[in-house]
């Protein structure tokens, strides 16, 4: 009897054995015969997007465009302009560029578009530029020329001079503002007051040698460039930018803002940058 037993549970257990062999083997034919699955579409990393101010300006004029641009994923870095001349302005931004990984788009705003256009130059990571109601100047043109090639700016008599020390500490240079009780006028016509006010009391002057530097580089006329035209300003006539614009061959697009866009149309700014960002990634 016992010797039965033993015997009928040696061949249950072979039994057992057998078809969980049986079961590996089909899960390992299974297996082998299904498809490859597709590797994993990486969409390519998004570009660094640099924001650079102009004149009686200063970077949070850019708050409302770089909300809008880190809620789209983009990494955004906007930072001080110095102001005091496009050649040691560019080479600040120039510095600054080179420890940005990847491709970048750079975008500048009134005066800050000189500074863009001779700072990218040479520089194979920026794959666009954008100019937001600002400068393009050809070799040899300043800004103050520029802004006086059309009629229509009503800058020059809003402006208030301030004789402070040079870097040098030996000689004086001259900074200039616009008035307060000009400001929202003259710079930000479409601004809430309260935040015209607020923009006129933290603007960052320029020096007045700045605005007749003689630009050197003109990078527009190698990398891809976006302008927007703000068809009420009266820093920088539409003329003036628009004849800009048509001679760098950029794709235009027209706003009906005063100068200070950035702040009253933060998302009209935020979607020509974007447009650059997707053309570097086609």
């Amino acid at each position: 009897m016992i010797n039965a037993v033993k015997h009928r549970r040696a061949v249950l257990t072979a039994a057992a054995l057998g078809a969980a062999a049986v079961a590996a083997t089909t899960a390992a034919t299974t297996a082998s015969a299904a498809p490859a699955r597709p590797a994993a579409h990486h969409a390519p990393a998004k570009p660094t997007v640099v924001l650079v101010h102009g004149a009686f300006a200063e970077s949070a004029s850019w708050n409302g465009v770089i909300q809008r641009l880190q809620r789209d994923g983009y990494p955004v870095i906007a930072p001080a302009n110095p102001l005091r001349g496009v050649h040691t302005d560019a080479a600040y931004l120039a510095a600054l560029l080179k420890t940005v990984k990847g491709p970048i788009v750079l975008a500048g705003h009134s005066y800050g578009g000189s500074v863009i256009s001779e700072a990218a130059a040479h520089n194979s990571h920026v794959k666009a530029l954008v100019y937001i109601a600002a400068f393009a100047p050809a070799k040899g043109e300043s800004a103050a020329e520029l802004s006086g090639k059309f009629p229509g700016s009503t800058l020059g008599p809003t402006l208030t001079q301030v004789t402070v020390p040079a870097p040098d500490g030996t000689t004086t240079t001259t900074d200039l503002y616009i008035k307060q009780d000009k400001f929202r006028a003259q710079f930000a016509a479409d601004v809430p007051a309260a935040t015209a006010a607020a923009m006129a009391a933290t603007q960052r002057p320029i020096a007045a040698t700045a605005l007749a530097d003689k630009a050197t580089e003109t990078a527009w006329t190698t990398i891809p460039s976006w302008d927007l035209v703000t068809l009420q300003d009266k820093n920088i006539p539409a003329a003036a930018q628009r004849f800009m614009a048509h001679r760098a061959h950029a794709h235009t697009v027209a706003v009906n803002a005063s100068h200070s866009v950035t702040v009253s149309h933060p998302g009209a700014v935020t979607r020509l940058i974007e447009q650059a960002a997707h053309a570097t990634t086609r």
